[in-house]
């Protein structure tokens, strides 16, 4: 039976998680992570990608991206994936996979629903218990958006920019609302939107995805409680 094709549309947001196989880590070391980002970096060049957000776990990635070609991402992110485990193997010794398949990936509306994927992927080590502030976790984007320093990889998306015309008023304001965390239904909406790679936003987005892509845009069943899920 083949795979089902992603959810996805030029020019809007793409919320993707790729996990290691049986949630075994797939960075082993701070160089590993260091590698990565220099992958990352030219694949989004190469392909034309802006990453507005990301985070490096021990076991997982999330990063929040847009393209404004249909096949941009997913071409960078399997190129990124293979070039990384070619890399690990060598510098480890080890050989097969890293990866538990695919990623999984969730178009994201604009406003408030982008804003709040932003503060769920920077606030990922907080909620792992790795670190009490997001600003003390070296491998994410949040360095970035807090304007605390530059990163190559950002590029903030119109949704955040719009905060302020200034950048320092900007990046005060972002670091309050990530500061004030993401409550318990949005945790749960994030992670079954992403789980079932549908659209997480308004019932006009979704609408509007289901009209465009002639697919199911909307979570089925009952979101999970994040205490059912493991940190992620």
């Amino acid at each position: 039976m083949p795979r089902r094709s992603r959810l996805q549309l030029p020019g809007v947001p793409l919320h993707i998680t790729h996990r290691g196989v049986n949630r075994a880590a797939i960075f082993i070391d701070d160089e590993d992570r260091c590698h990565y980002l220099r992958l990352l970096e030219q694949m989004v060049i190469e392909h034309q990608v802006a990453v507005h957000a990301y985070v490096l776990m021990d076991n997982h990635i999330h990063l929040l991206a847009t393209a404004m070609r249909s096949d941009a991402v997913a071409s960078a992110l399997r190129r990124l994936a293979q070039c990384h485990v070619q890399s690990v193997n060598r510098r480890h010794r080890r050989t097969g996979t890293l990866w538990e398949g695919r990623f999984k990936s969730c178009l994201v509306d604009s406003d408030r629903y982008l804003l709040t994927v932003y503060r769920y992927i920077e606030l990922n080590p907080v909620r792992a218990r790795m670190v009490d502030r997001p600003e003390q976790y070296a491998w994410s984007s949040v360095h970035a958006n807090a304007h605390l320093r530059v990163d190559p990889i950002v590029v903030p998306h119109p949704c955040y920019v719009a905060l302020h015309a200034d950048p320092r008023e900007r990046a005060t304001l972002y670091r309050a609302w990530l500061h004030e965390g993401v409550d318990e239904e949005q945790l749960g909406a994030i992670r079954a939107h992403l789980a079932q790679e549908r659209a997480y936003g308004d019932r006009r987005f979704q609408e509007m995805v289901e009209r465009t892509l002639n697919r199911p845009a909307t979570v089925r069943g009952r979101p999970r409680r994040p205490a059912e899920d493991a940190a992620d």
